[in-house]
C-alpha cells in the first residue's frame, strides 16, 4: 500500500511500464477537461510545436573544387579564382603549375554548405549541398575534392568529398537547346564527416527552456498547465509568449534526455491571432479558424466593355467604275453584371460562413482579396490582413 502511494503522489517518481502509462492517461485526461483546449482533434504533441532551446542545428559552409567534368566546367579567363584555386591545390600535392596558362574546362569552383544537427558526434555524417559560382554550365558527373566545412566561428567541423548527384541537366545542339532543372547545383548524401562536435552538456542542466514556433501568450499558458498537471506540481512558468521555462526536478536532475521525452508527448491545442493572409501575386488566401467580422453589406460587380471588329467586303456592280472595299463594322455590348446583388453578412459570422457568403456573389479569388481589403478598411473584418 505504501509503494502505491507513492507511485501516485503529488512529485510522481520515475515508474515504468504499465503504471506510468496509466498515470499519464488519467492526468491528462483530466487537464483536458479543466483547460480550455477544445476537441481532443484539434491538439497537438509539444514536441510538433516547440523547440528545446540549445538543441539546434549549425550551419556550415566550405570553398571547394569540383573536377571531372565532361568540358562543362569554368573557364579559367573568365573565373579567375578556380585558376588561383586549380595552382594552389596541385602545388599542395607536389606539381609545380606556375607561370604556365592552363586552359582546362574540366574544373568548377562551388560553394558548399551543410546543416551540423545538434549532438552530431565525431565521424558520423551528414549531406551537402554543392553550388558552382563560377560560368560552368553543368556539375554532372563531378567529384568534389577535399573540402573543410566551417562553423560562424571560423572553426572546422567537417570535412566534404564524394561524387555530386544533381537532379537536372542541359542538353544542346546548333539549333536548339534545353535545360530542365538546375544543373549547376548539386547534392551529396552523407558526404561530410564530421571532425569536430559541438559540447553541450543537456543531461546537466537545472531548467530546460522550452521556445514555441508561433509565439503566443495562450498557447505558452496552455503548455505550461499541461506540464504541471502531468508533473503534478509548479515546475513550470510562460515567461513570455515564446518561451516556457521547466525548472529540472530533483528526481530527474541527470536525466534530463528522460524528462524531455516525457513532456514533448503531452498534447496542448494552440492557440492563433485572427489572421487573413494574402498572396496578390497569384491569387491565393489563407484565413485562419478566427476571423470574425461585423455586420457588413457587400456588392461586387465589373463594367465589361467588349468591341468586336468583323470587316465587310463591298463588292461594286457588274460593269460599273467602283472598286472593292472593305468597310468595317464595329458591335459593341456593355456588361454592367446587373445580375449582382447587395450581399449582407451578419455580425460574428464564422469562417464558414464568411465564405459562403462571398462564394454566393460568384466572385473570384483576386476579386474577393479587393473585398476584403475593403471590410478591413471599413473597420468591419476583425483580424490582421498580411500580404505577402
Amino acid at each position: 500500500m505504501v509503494t502505491s502511494l507513492n507511485t501516485f503522489s503529488a512529485r510522481p517518481r520515475r515508474a515504468s511500464g504499465a503504471i506510468r502509462v496509466a498515470f499519464a492517461a488519467a492526468v491528462m485526461a483530466v487537464a483536458a477537461c479543466l483547460l480550455p483546449h477544445g476537441p481532443a482533434a484539434a491538439q497537438s504533441r509539444i514536441k510538433d510545436i516547440a523547440d528545446i532551446e540549445g538543441v539546434r542545428d549549425n550551419l556550415l559552409v566550405g570553398y571547394g573544387l569540383v573536377v571531372g567534368l565532361n568540358g562543362t566546367g569554368d573557364s579559367l579567363n573568365n573565373a579567375p579564382f578556380t585558376e588561383q584555386s586549380l595552382v594552389a591545390m596541385l602545388e599542395r600535392l607536389g606539381v609545380n603549375s606556375r607561370g604556365s596558362r592552363l586552359r582546362t574546362d574540366n574544373v568548377a569552383a562551388v560553394m558548399v554548405t551543410a546543416n551540423l544537427p545538434p549532438f552530431s558526434r565525431q565521424g558520423s555524417r551528414v549531406d551537402v549541398r554543392v553550388s558552382a559560382i563560377g560560368d560552368s554550365e553543368s556539375l554532372l558527373g563531378g567529384t568534389l575534392l577535399v573540402t573543410p566545412l566551417l562553423g560562424a566561428d571560423g572553426e572546422i567541423y567537417s570535412v566534404a568529398q564524394g561524387q555530386v548527384a544533381i537532379g537536372g541537366f542541359s542538353a544542346q545542339g546548333q539549333g536548339a537547346s534545353i535545360t530542365r532543372g538546375v544543373p549547376t547545383v548539386g547534392r551529396i548524401a552523407s558526404g561530410a564527416i564530421v571532425e569536430r562536435e559541438v559540447p553541450f552538456a543537456f543531461d546537466n542542466l537545472d531548467s530546460v527552456t522550452i521556445a514555441l514556433r508561433n509565439p503566443d501568450f495562450t498557447t505558452a499558458q496552455r503548455v505550461s498547465g499541461a506540464i504541471n498537471a502531468f508533473m503534478g506540481a509548479e515546475i513550470s512558468k510562460a515567461t513570455d509568449p515564446a518561451s516556457v521555462r521547466v525548472a529540472v526536478p530533483a528526481q530527474w536532475r541527470g536525466d534530463v534526455a528522460g524528462l524531455m521525452t516525457e513532456i514533448e508527448q503531452l498534447r496542448v491545442q494552440p492557440d492563433q491571432v485572427a489572421k487573413v493572409v494574402i498572396d496578390e501575386n497569384s491569387g491565393i488566401i489563407v484565413m485562419g479558424e478566427n476571423v470574425r467580422i461585423d455586420t457588413v453589406a457587400i456588392a461586387q460587380g465589373n463594367l465589361t466593355i467588349r468591341i468586336t471588329e468583323t470587316p465587310q467586303v463591298s463588292q461594286p456592280g457588274p460593269f460599273s467604275q467602283g472598286q472593292t472595299a472593305v468597310v468595317p463594322r464595329t458591335t459593341i455590348e456593355i456588361d454592367e453584371d446587373k445580375d449582382r446583388k447587395l450581399a449582407v453578412l451578419p455580425k460574428g459570422v464564422s469562417l464558414q460562413e464568411l465564405v459562403d457568403g462571398l462564394n454566393m456573389l460568384g466572385i473570384t479569388p483576386r476579386d474577393m482579396i479587393s473585398i476584403l481589403q475593403a471590410i478591413k478598411a471599413a473597420g468591419a473584418l476583425q483580424a490582421e490582413i498580411e500580404v505577402m
